[in-house]
């Protein structure tokens, strides 16, 4: 039953293994990347879940009302937006080095990529 009820949760664990098992899985360097940003996706969005308490209000004080009961906690809130700007800037570099890899090499294919590398260094 409890299944039902963290309906977020549950979401957020089912993206997170469908990240997962793209990234595992398939060897094309772009799908790879969309696997990592569900994965990240699925965390924020958990955590998100997790932070957010039915029928408080956002952490702004509103009528000098100070008590901790009123409001929501705003740690989750910071670290999700942290945790997205960290993503932007990781998903930019990640694509900024296939593009270059593609340049050099001519595939987005992860194993052709690491034999081409190889017979390089031959």
């Amino acid at each position: 039953m409890t299944l039902f009820t963290n309906y977020y949760e549950t979401v957020a664990v089912i993206l997170f293994g469908i990240g997962l098992t793209t990234l595992l899985l398939h060897k094309n360097m772009i799908k790879k990347i969309m696997g990592f940003n569900i994965m990240d996706t699925a965390i924020y969005l958990f955590l998100t879940a997790k932070g957010y308490i039915v029928g408080r209000l956002a952490p702004i004080v509103v009528n000098n009302d100070l008590s901790v009961e009123t409001y929501v906690n705003p740690i989750p809130s910071g670290l999700v937006l942290t945790g997205i700007v960290v993503s932007v800037s990781v998903t930019a570099l990640m694509l900024a080095i296939t593009v270059r890899l593609y340049r050099r090499y001519g595939t987005l294919d992860i194993d052709e990529i690491a034999f081409r590398a190889k017979r390089e260094e031959i």
